[in-house]
């Protein structure tokens, strides 16, 4: 019988949603069989593990291994979506092919017959077939015993029932000339499986949504993004995480804007945009916290606008839904910063759709409307409000948006006396191994293995890019507080590094949360800042 899974992946659709928004920019019908095969460039950004979005190895893990893999074909990314798992990982098998790879371990088969199962791995058992071959071609079991094996083997950390074949394997092996050393190891590779291994054909199928999202992030970083912020939610990263990414890709984006945004996010042309230069990406009206899909609909099938009024009318807009608007910064071109649209908005009532009346009823409600409008009647219209500070802009776009086009907000506290010293993510590239480091950052992801023993790995964010920090569990017990809850970390530790990959190793944590709080009140580099656990 053949065993078919469908499986329902985001990537599936972020990667259909990107080529429309490519196709429709463009007028072309590009699909993901025109993309070229084994490109050279789209290896060589992962191979520098610059893949965050990318479909399977933007997790902590692949990110680490990508630089010590370095996939150069496509074979080397169905390894490498196979070899980051717990099987792999519990059997011992990751640093051994590793070594093999980097030419740093001989490559030896017990005799021709494994060299067959194992060759294209370089004598490492990493997907679930070469197990079941290998154990009739070694210890020759039958076609039935080793599918009884396959059986046991995904069931036996639940219910045990390995024990059985762990002599007739090894005997098996034994007495086909095997040396124990290799029977032993290779029970304990089947032992790992039993904590989840890829079958070759699952992790080739993945591997394909790995080449053609990261050919689109090399190739085309408008609409790879434009993709996923419209397939959201889905992978490891937020809204906020992956615009940053993106303007670290020299991606162009436009706010949102009523005058311009969709619904969904899409491509237009940049301001000034030259003939052949790339797309810019326009933020679309789903980033706006409390206004629904429906409404941010009606509102895309009226632009332009000549006004707030306009825009309430034509899309029946009530007084929150307005105040949302304003606060995100989307009538920003109605009126102009965001204070003033706030002030210009207040009143204004939820009214008849424009669309449904005539154009004698609108001039007429219009005369009525400033009439017993609590805003003209209330609120003088010719206030000018004094545009927020670039604190206030930041806050507020995160509040109403979850993310900011403007300076992070470790740019605005990088002059703060508590982040003196504080090293920056592009700083630590030209750190030596083992050099003591203090770093400081938004956190943005925490996670903690079951394969890690205890150990927590937690991503800072800062105005430059990452910071992977490792945090071991005697640190963990100290900090855990900070660790668990903190947004803003700051954090003393060692470098640990190997080629282009690059942690720290945390010592000392400290919650710096309260310097957003800072941010907010004008304070981000003048109040002080008490340190409790720093040294």
């Amino acid at each position: 019988m053949l065993k078919v899974d469908v499986l329902g992946l985001g990537m599936l659709t972020a990667i259909r949603k990107a080529l429309s928004a490519l196709n429709e920019y463009h007028g072309s019908a590009l699909n993901v069989a025109d993309i070229p095969p084994e490109d050279p460039e789209t290896y060589r950004m992962l191979q520098k593990g610059d893949s965050v979005g990318v479909f399977q190895v933007e997790s902590r893990a692949q990110m680490s291994m990508l630089p010590r893999l370095k996939p150069q074909h496509f074979y080397d990314l169905v390894v490498e979506v196979a070899i980051v798992r717990p099987g792999p990982i519990q059997g011992d098998m990751v640093h051994p092919y590793l070594r093999r790879r980097q030419g740093l371990e001989e490559v030896t088969y017990s005799n021709d017959a494994v060299r067959k199962v194992l060759e294209r791995t370089l004598g490492i058992p990493i997907f679930q077939e070469q197990v079941i071959e290998l154990a009739m071609v070694a210890a020759g079991f039958s076609g039935g015993e080793a599918d009884q094996l396959r059986r046991a083997m995904a069931a036996w950390k639940r219910r045990g029932g390995l024990e059985p074949f762990e002599k007739k394997l090894i005997d098996g092996m034994l007495a086909r000339g095997h040396d124990r050393e290799f029977a032993e190891r290779v029970f304990k590779q089947i032992q790992g499986f039993g904590e989840y291994g890829f079958p070759e054909s699952h992790a080739a199928s993945f591997a394909l949504l790995v080449y053609v999202s990261a050919w689109l992030k090399r190739h085309e970083p408008e609409a790879f993004y434009c993709g996923l912020l419209n397939s959201l939610p889905m992978g490891f990263y937020s809204p906020s995480q992956l615009i940053q990414d993106a303007k670290r890709h020299a991606v162009s984006i436009l706010p949102i804007d009523v005058q311009h945004s969709e619904w969904d996010h899409r491509l237009e042309p940049a301001v000034a945009c030259e003939a052949g230069k790339p797309p810019a990406l326009r933020l679309g009206l789903r980033m706006v916290k409390g206004l629904s899909e429906a409404t941010g609909k009606i509102i895309e099938t009226g632009k332009p606008f000549s006004s707030a009024e306009t825009l309430a009318r034509h899309a029946s807009l009530n007084n929150r839904e307005l105040r949302f608007l304003a606060r995100a910064g989307a009538l920003k071109t109605l009126a102009g910063n965001r204070y003033q649209a706030h002030w210009d908005v207040a009143g204004i009532q939820k009214l008849t759709p424009l669309q449904q009346i005539s154009e004698e009823q609108i001039a007429e409600e219009r005369d009525d409307y400033s009439a017993c409008d609590p805003l003209t009647s209330g609120q003088d219209r010719s206030v000018q409000l004094p545009p927020p500070t670039t604190a206030d802009d930041m806050m507020d776009d995160y509040r109403y948006t979850s993310l900011t086009l403007g300076p992070h907000p470790m740019q605005l506290l990088r002059q703060h006396p508590a982040i003196t010293g504080h090293r920056t993510a592009l700083d630590l590239e030209s750190y030596r191994q083992g050099q003591l480091v203090r770093v400081a950052g938004l956190v943005t992801g925490r996670q903690r293995p079951s394969s890690a023993s205890g150990v927590m790995f937690v991503t800072l964010e800062d105005e430059t890019g990452n910071i992977n920090v490792v945090v071991w569990t005697s640190v963990l017990g100290r900090y855990r507080a900070a660790l668990l809850q903190g947004q803003l970390l700051r954090i003393k530790g060692v470098v640990e590094r190997e080629k282009e990959v690059i942690h720290v190793v945390a010592g000392q944590v400290e919650d710096a949360t309260e310097l957003l709080v800072q941010i907010a009140t004008g304070q981000a580099t003048t109040a002080p800042f008490k340190s409790r656990d720093f040294r």
